[in-house]
């Protein structure tokens, strides 16, 4: 496993791992960190710290840049997360990206505890583009977006031309057009998906019998009580109230943003075609670029998991498929 997902892998289990001069030091409840983490964690120790220091040396001159795949040659990728700020996001597509792909998330302010998150998307695209410009002057960079930061990538990619950089092109993952976050849109999209699961449930209750009726009813109703049992109510979490607040601003940045020209060409990558009719308005970003075109993937996929396993390999083929496009 490579030191970058195996990081993220403990810090989704809230293993704490830094850097302690020549030692590796870790904090984590006595049942979390297993025998085989420990083995991963002995055996990679050299790379580990390697990384830690040249992360930790990033974070303190550009605090926004977060380093998931720092190595290669190819043109970097610098990706807005989603509407919660975590870059982890992008770890999978990543990886699959490749050793050769440089790939650093961009972290909104207000995650860290200690900054006040933004909440209009020309500054926080401000935010990122100068720290952009600070870690890689006069060179080219693909801009890339997921769900709600697709529109402060969109706007990153804005200044960021303007201001004269090379941006072969931007990449929207699984974007809504900004206006599918204000209210009527968002009451209109929620009644669909309502309405969507009644039809589904009112197919299967019409192809049963009324002994399987019965049956199929009563099981969905102990899943419901079974997972209302599964998630009882927590004490506040600092770190979740965080990033509730980055969540918040996110949205109400996305929702009053107004999309202007995009002098380039903006490549939009759809969880799948059924996604198109859902009423985010993907293919709206189409009016407001220079050119646009949709790469799609598979059947059934979701904006919650197309950057996930084991989708995340059909994206990063489809990425490397537009990538091609523009070295031709």
């Amino acid at each position: 496993m490579r030191v970058p997902a195996l990081l993220a892998e403990l810090r989704g289990r809230d293993i704490q791992v830094w850097a302690d001069g020549d030692r590796l030091r870790c904090s984590a409840a006595a049942d979390v960190l297993t025998p085989g983490l420990r083995e991963q964690l002995q055996q990679c120790k050299k790379e580990i710290l390697e990384f830690l220091r040249s992360a930790s040396a990033l974070a303190q001159l550009h605090r926004a840049i977060v380093p998931l795949q720092p190595g290669g040659r190819r043109i970097p990728i610098f990706g807005v997360a989603g509407h919660n700020g975590d870059v982890f996001c992008y770890r999978a597509l990543a990886q699959h990206l490749g050793d050769d792909q440089p790939f650093y998330g961009l972290e909104p302010p207000g995650r860290d505890g200690q900054s006040e998150p933004l909440s209009r998307t020309e500054d926080l695209a401000g935010y990122f583009a100068a720290q952009i410009r600070a870690f890689r002057p006069d060179e080219p960079c693909i801009i890339a977006g997921y769900c709600a930061g697709g529109t402060i990538a969109f706007e990153l990619g804005r200044q960021l031309l303007q201001a004269g950089a090379a941006i072969p092109f931007l990449a929207l993952f699984g974007a809504p057009y900004p206006t599918s976050y204000r209210l009527l849109p968002q009451v209109e999209y929620l009644l669909r998906r309502q309405v969507g699961r009644v039809v589904k449930h009112a197919r299967a209750l019409a192809a049963l019998s009324p002994g399987e009726r019965r049956l199929y009813i009563a099981e969905k109703l102990r899943s419901r009580q079974a997972q209302r049992a599964a998630d009882p109510p927590a004490a506040p979490d600092s770190v979740l109230l965080q990033r509730a607040r980055v969540e918040r601003a996110t949205i109400a940045a996305a929702r009053r943003y107004t999309p202007r020209h995009f002098a380039g060409r903006v490549s939009l990558f759809l969880p799948c075609k059924e996604w198109v009719g859902s009423g985010l308005e993907p293919l709206r970003w189409r009016s407001v670029a220079q050119h646009a075109e949709e790469y799609f993937g598979p059947d059934g996929c979701t904006t919650d998991i197309m950057l996930r396993e084991p989708h995340a390999p059909a994206f990063a083929d489809l990425f490397r498929r537009r990538c091609a496009i523009s070295a031709d």
